[in-house]
């Protein structure tokens, strides 16, 4: 587990299934069609291909902030952070911790060597839309999908 302190907030990339775990309360705010197995099946299977799963804690040691990101390299927009999800617990939204992630996955992301950060957002969450607008992201493309099963 990586640490990073930030504005009185510990920014840590985990990795074990005790963390996950600990942070599935958080996670099953966006992500409610899953289990908490399933999650921490998941996201180690998707740690061991490259993603990373970061959580900002806040002072008192609550998880308030989730993403899972990694590294992608693409034809369109060349080597860049992908993040998957991006969530801020519902209880304290609009006191600065998704702001602080995402400015920490900027960081990041240029730290690495990345040239954008990017990220797709469901149709029907538009304050996670607001939030990425005034955050500077811009709405760029349209992203398309089919299911095979």
């Amino acid at each position: 587990m990586t640490t990073t302190q930030d504005r009185g907030h510990a920014i840590r990339t985990l990795t074990s299934e005790s963390d996950l775990r600990a942070i599935w309360p958080l996670v099953s705010q966006l992500r409610p069609e899953f289990d908490e197995d399933r999650f921490v099946a998941q996201m180690l299977r998707q740690i061991g291909e490259g993603c990373r799963a970061t959580v900002l804690f806040d002072e008192g040691g609550e998880p308030r902030a989730f993403a899972c990101w990694r590294v992608m390299e693409m034809l369109a927009v060349g080597k860049h952070v992908y993040v998957d999800d991006l969530v801020v617990d519902t209880t304290v939204r609009s006191r600065g911790y998704g702001k602080a992630m995402l400015d920490w996955l900027k960081a990041e992301a240029r730290r690495l060597g990345c040239a954008r950060l990017q990220l797709d957002s469901g149709t029907h969450r538009q304050d996670a839309h607001a939030f990425s607008l005034r955050e500077g992201l811009r709405i760029e493309a349209f992203h398309f999908g089919i299911a095979l099963k």
